[in-house]
């Protein structure tokens, strides 16, 4: 299906990013993958190509274009290199964490922080998520006194990504423990503090090559100069970020989608079962119309959702709905690949392999398929 979203100087931007795949990333790969983390170099190359922050004021050395259909871009183009795993630290830096230093941040802030974020030279996370509160994080039990001009900072985070790379980390805590919601703010941790720990890297199913970690905080002393926003705000500024964040997850989730049709399609075109092509079989060629209808019909709706960011319209409920449905779809999409691919879909060397394993997470993350569903369901009066 034509896609009418992107003009010629995005499809400029993507040539340039998908070169910058082919040398910077997918070369390091197979090594990043083993290593459970990518080169902290990447962001530094991707910030002199010009990939990182393309919304930032040109003033602070970032694009000064507020068009999210570029970071689209770079989600598309990962997830087709067959190597997304190791640009998912990327995209977190671009779509999830930049929008906090953008909006929330004063002067004084953006003037000490901008810089090295939009130049890759400061790596950025985000800490909600605690060991076993999940999704309630109105729950959480990391605390911030404050004592004159200072925060105490204790507790711990855990499925951080970028944990072990990041130089600067936004923490959600209570900075008033007797509230839920209203006792939430945000602090930037930076790599040095006293008391701020990593625990280790996660060994997870998928998405290897990224870096995701458990944070821990002991008496960790952070100026109230690093307050993010105002204080007992910080649950409504996460509200404030997260359709993007959730629309950001479901690009990649129906790019996924298409990879996995392009790789499955190319597969049944080019071998062959009881001497014909596995593609002329009529269950193959059902499957390969299932999916490229679904994967049609999200990329529309995505389409528009993004178009929805950029004129500041698109509505919680829109994103959650394309972050379930996108996910979901790549799920099944990835699975239908293997099944298609046969024994083959099961090694590592093929992409839908690792594309079925890095697809697992992405109804969780970012607020699991149950939790996008309430959102939506509320939203229609129930």
């Amino acid at each position: 299906m034509q896609r009418t979203i992107f003009e010629t100087e995005h499809e400029m931007f993507r040539d340039s990013f998908r070169t910058f795949v082919e040398k910077e990333i997918k070369p390091h790969y197979d090594a990043w993958d083993r290593a459970g983390i990518v080169d902290r170099e990447l962001f530094t190359k991707a910030g002199a190509a010009g990939f990182l922050c393309m919304d930032a004021p040109e003033e602070f050395g970032g694009g000064g274009v507020t068009d999210f259909r570029y970071n689209m871009i770079i989600s598309e183009e990962l997830q087709y290199s067959g190597a997304a795993g190791a640009g998912l630290g990327l995209t977190l830096h671009n779509d999830i964490c930049l929008p906090y230093y953008l909006n929330l941040a004063n002067e004084e802030q953006k003037a000490r922080w901008l810089p090295g974020i939009i130049s890759g030279e400061l790596i950025t996370a985000i800490a909600m998520t605690e060991p076993g509160i999940g999704s309630d994080l109105a729950s959480m039990q990391t605390t911030a006194i404050r004592d004159g001009d200072r925060y105490i900072v204790n507790g711990s985070k855990t499925f951080i990504t970028n944990g072990i790379n990041s130089d600067l980390v936004i923490v959600a805590c209570k900075t008033d423990p007797t509230q839920k919601h209203k006792g939430m703010s945000l602090l930037v941790l930076e790599r040095g503090m006293k008391g701020f720990e990593r625990g280790r890297n996660l060994e997870k199913v998928g998405q290897h090559a990224q870096d995701t970690a458990e944070l821990f905080f002991t008496d960790v002393e952070v100026p109230v100069a690093n307050l993010l926003g105002a204080e007992g705000q910080g649950f409504m500024h996460l509200v404030t970020n997260l359709p993007q964040e959730r629309l950001s997850i479901a690009v990649s989730g129906v790019a996924a989608s298409q990879a996995a049709l392009d790789w499955t399609l190319e597969y049944c075109k080019t071998r062959t079962a009881f001497g014909q092509p596995i593609g002329s079989f009529q269950n193959s060629r059902f499957k390969l119309a299932e999916m490229k209808t679904a994967v049609d019909v999200a990329t529309q709706y995505v389409d528009q959702c993004v178009l929805a960011l950029n004129e500041g319209s698109l509505s919680a409920d829109d994103a959650a709905a394309a972050k379930w449905w996108c996910t979901e779809l790549q799920k099944q999409t990835v699975d239908t690949g293997v099944q298609l691919h046969g024994g083959y879909g099961y090694m590592l060397e093929y992409p839908i392999a690792r594309a079925y394993v890095d697809a697992r997470i992405t109804t969780i993350y970012g607020g699991t398929t149950e939790i996008m569903k309430e959102i939506v369901g509320r939203s229609m009066g129930v």
